[in-house]
């Protein structure tokens, strides 16, 4: 009764999950063409109209969770050259995770059943800025979010370095940092990614070249 059990299991779960990973990686490609698209400045014509809003009042179906930076310069929906409904994004100052952003990437990823999450840091970010250039005990609201960024900081200054080069680093080690919370924190995010229903990207964007690199 095991085996046969256990033959049933294989039945079904690898085709689901070969259609998950499948799912991720074309929502994958479908963000990094729009994001060449938006290099280019040849952005595709956008459905903002009235049908488009009464079709999304009835439920979303976005292709992709993109946990991001408060910055104003870094606009995922534009950056990825993607409409309503097409996205769905977290942004915090400084593309860190608390149980509020991990809960609502659970949301998405479990309950709307979106199958690309990626974390996305940017050039000259101001938060990384303000954790390399902190001195001391870090006090109030904007001392949590420096806290968390400091680890990333550390392991930059451990490579030396210009200060230019530290915050640069620290901005790459800080999406790495945050793609390992998520999955240190999150069961439920961790099973899914285990799986293939879910695939994680680390992301830093160019504020200058608008280009998105993928960090290997």
């Amino acid at each position: 009764m095991f085996l046969l059990s256990s033959i049933i299991f294989v039945i079904f779960f690898i085709p689901l999950a070969f259609a998950s990973s499948q799912k991720g990686e074309e929502a994958y490609t479908r963000l990094m063409d729009g994001n060449r698209r938006f290099i280019s400045g040849n952005i595709s014509k956008k459905d903002l109209g009235e049908l488009k809003r009464r079709e999304l009042a009835k439920g979303q179906h976005p292709v992709a969770i993109v946990v991001t930076c408060s910055d104003s310069r870094v606009p995922p929906e534009i950056i990825f050259d993607q409409g309503l409904g097409e996205l769905f994004v977290i942004r915090v100052a400084g593309n860190v995770v608390d149980p509020v952003a991990l809960g609502s990437i659970e949301y998405a990823a479990e309950h709307l059943h979106v199958p690309l999450l990626i974390v996305l840091g940017h050039s000259n970010c101001g938060a990384v800025t303000a954790a390399v250039d902190a001195k001391g005990k870090t006090e109030g609201n904007i001392g949590a979010i420096v806290k968390k960024i400091l680890p990333a900081v550390r392991k930059a200054e451990a490579k030396g370095g210009s200060r230019e080069e530290i915050i640069s680093r620290a901005i790459r080690e800080n999406v790495l940092l945050v793609q390992e919370e998520i999955q240190q924190n999150s069961p439920v995010l961790k099973g899914l990614i285990e799986r293939g229903a879910l695939k994680l990207v680390g992301a830093v964007y160019d504020i200058s070249s608008g280009a998105v690199e993928i960090i290997k």
